[in-house]
């Protein structure tokens, strides 16, 4: 038996996809739930094989659940807003259906599924999503020990490059993204946070000074007190962003 789990807040969304599905051979439908904490529990706990999954949804978003996963399963997308299509298929999702779709559009997604096979490297395109999202991120999800932390962006600092990880330094205190600094630069707000050397972006809102150290060199003053380090590269961009 294929294993799934339909996502959705919205209950009559959820009972179609249930109702459809139980035309299907072969699928067993493990549990149903309405937002993306509780999916990401029945996720771990089952480990289906293949999950339907809503976009946007209280709390955390489909997308904000699937960075929280180790081991992805294979996805197919159920939503009402065709402007995530692009970013589902980044993703490796098998198939980005539009509500209202009708059994035969359901059951061409089953099909998708059955002659793809379980979705393979999942994660690394995850890691991977285009540098061309028109959005910017609002807030960053991450886990902290046992719990789901939801981060604003205005109340980042800066990021500091950790190897494959960054650093993420807030106001109440530091936290650790399973990201590249690289991806951060391309996803947050240019007109918020400027990348002033390869190992750290910071919130300008935030930087008060900057002071020169040694020769050709500076560094920033922040808010806090906290020192950050602009390389020659990351010092015509920091001028850029604050206009002299």
């Amino acid at each position: 038996m294929i294993k799934t789990i339909i996502i959705d807040d919205e209950p009559l969304a959820a009972d179609i996809v249930q109702e459809f599905l139980g035309d299907c051979k072969d699928f067993e439908i493990l549990c149903v739930c309405h937002d993306g904490f509780d999916g990401l529990k029945a996720i771990q706990k089952h480990q289906p094989d293949l999950i339907f999954l809503d976009v946007q949804m209280p709390k955390i978003s489909g997308f904000e659940m699937l960075e929280l996963l180790e081991e992805l399963p294979a996805v197919i997308f159920t939503t009402a807003f065709d402007e995530y299509a692009l970013q589902a298929f980044e993703v490796h999702a098998i198939d980005y259906l539009l509500k209202p779709f009708s059994q035969n559009r359901f059951n061409k997604a089953i099909e998708k599924y059955i002659q793809s096979g379980l979705a393979q490297n999942v994660k690394d395109l995850l890691n991977n999503q285009s540098s061309e999202a028109k959005e910017y991120l609002s807030r960053i999800v991450l886990k902290d020990r046992n719990d789901i932390k939801i981060i604003p962006t205005q109340n980042i600092k800066y990021l500091e490059a950790n190897d494959d990880y960054v650093n993420i330094h807030t106001k109440e205190g530091k936290y650790l993204k399973n990201k590249t600094l690289s991806y951060f630069e391309k996803h947050l707000d240019i007109e918020e946070f400027v990348r002033v050397h390869r190992s750290y972006l910071v919130k300008i809102a935030e930087i008060t000074k900057i002071e020169t150290y040694k020769k050709d060199s500076h560094i920033l003053i922040l808010k806090s007190g906290e020192q950050i380090p602009v390389s020659k590269t990351g010092y015509p961009k920091l001028k850029a962003a604050l206009g002299f």
